[in-house]
């Protein structure tokens, strides 16, 4: 009896010790590390830096604050937003932008004053009051790449800045950005080591911060929304959501672990064909059907994407639960119309904004945006609202990350998204809008 007892436990202890094994094998570990030294700022805009002015103007359409962003132009604008601290925070290819969030200009300046590059995705953290943005120069003399991440000290985006070049000599394009309670985390095309994760204790503080690479791609960083530090990274692999997350080890020490990989089931989901516009035969880019940002909030992870609709671009929005299980899918579509460049906005009560632009060859890019209650119909979203009418046809296929959204990080209710529209040169302007919740 004491010789099957003993057999039983030491199976026992051998399944655990087995199990404990497979946990802990599922973990991968950084394949580098490096230490960078952050480039001070103590203020937004020092003396050498040129005040750059753009948008404003603020007015009341529908029933809505809206107001300019940048107004140069120059289409490759990337236009993003962040808010809080009582102040939008604005982003693009030119420079970055300081509006009050009754939609008075501020200040701005030439993303030159933040050791220059291109490509900015801004956001505000929830968790530490801090706004943040990525910068990619791929011109540098040194032929590093850096990727320059830049958080500040306070929520107030007037005050003091810490810019934490990361080299990426691989890289090949500007990257997505993300964060959590304790993570600040970048993945970008080119290279092995596609992803990056920093303490977001270090760079807020302005200390010497130790940079965790990661071999591949984790997929796209999520903006956490939801009181936790672990980041998740997002992504979409044929038939598959793919669902990965930065933990800690039994040291502390960041590890990676896929924490779903499921079929998706989507009737749609194909990426969007490029689609018309008023006046030309040229053609423009409707997007991708990888999402351009995603909100981790109550739980699950949120986006939308452009994906092709019967020869049409249309918006498509998911909510996911982090086993990979869809909650809710809508479809946002017109007959002979095409929705292209989408981003979308969550609240702490799971009301949502999306926004996006329309073209058709009847019609120039034009900024629209819808939303949803979290108690409306599953898979729902009220009737389209336009923010403008565009006014001309751009002369090339390339329309960039034109499009994007966000939560008020000041009440977690209102949401805000900004969107291109062309000028009578076709060149893109933007438009910011702010939609209040209760």
């Amino acid at each position: 009896m004491k010789y099957l007892l003993s057999i039983t436990l030491s199976l026992l202890v051998s399944l655990g010790i087995s199990q404990t094994n497979e946990k802990k094998s599922s973990y991968v570990k950084p394949s580098r590390t490096e230490v960078i030294i952050p480039i001070k700022k103590e203020q937004f805009r020092a003396e050498q830096c040129e005040q750059r002015i753009q948008g404003g103007n603020p007015r009341t359409i529908g029933g809505y604050l809206q107001f300019d962003g940048a107004m140069d132009g120059n289409r490759q604008v990337d236009p993003q937003i962040a808010v809080g601290g009582g102040f939008v925070f604005h982003g693009t290819n030119s420079g970055l932008v300081i509006y009050d969030k009754e939609g008075n200009f501020v200040d701005g300046v030439s993303q030159n004053c933040f050791n220059k590059g291109i490509d900015p995705k801004v956001f505000y953290d929830v968790h530490n009051k801090v706004f943040g943005f990525d910068l990619w120069n791929p011109w540098d003399e040194e032929k590093k790449k850096p990727v320059n991440i830049a958080i500040s000290e306070t929520n107030d985006p007037r005050g003091g800045w810490n810019i934490y070049p990361v080299p990426v000599p691989d890289g090949v394009d500007g990257g997505g950005i993300g964060y959590s309670k304790k993570w600040i985390g970048y993945s970008f095309p080119g290279g092995e080591d596609n992803t990056f994760v920093m303490k977001m204790s270090q760079v807020k503080a302005g200390k010497t911060a130790t940079v965790y690479h990661f071999k591949g791609s984790l997929g796209h960083p999520v903006f956490t929304q939801d009181d936790i530090e672990d980041l998740y990274f997002f992504k979409i692999e044929g038939d598959y959501f793919v669902i990965t997350r930065i933990t800690e080890d039994e040291n502390g020490f960041p590890v990676s672990e896929i924490v779903s990989r499921k079929k998706h089931e989507l009737k749609y989901i194909d990426y969007p064909p490029q689609s018309p516009q008023k006046g030309t035969k040229q053609l423009t880019s409707s997007g991708d059907r990888n999402p351009k940002n995603l909100i981790l909030q109550s739980g699950a992870i949120w986006f939308s994407q452009a994906i092709n609709y019967k020869g049409n671009s249309a918006v498509q929005w998911h909510q996911i639960k982090l086993d990979g299980t869809i909650v809710q899918t809508g479809l946002i579509k017109k007959k002979n119309s095409n929705y292209i460049q989408t981003t979308i906005g969550v609240n702490k009560h799971n009301d949502v904004l999306i926004g996006f632009q329309e073209t058709n060859k009847d019609i120039f890019i034009s900024p629209r945006m819808t939303f949803r209650y979290a108690t409306d119909k599953l898979g729902t979203t009220r009737d389209i609202i336009s923010l403008g009418e565009g006014k001309g046809a751009t002369d090339g296929v390339a329309w960039g990350d034109y499009s994007g959204t966000t939560i008020d990080g000041d009440n977690l209710l209102d949401l805000w998204t900004i969107q291109s529209i062309t000028n009578p040169e076709g060149k893109g302007e933007t438009v910011i809008v702010k939609v209040p919740f209760k």
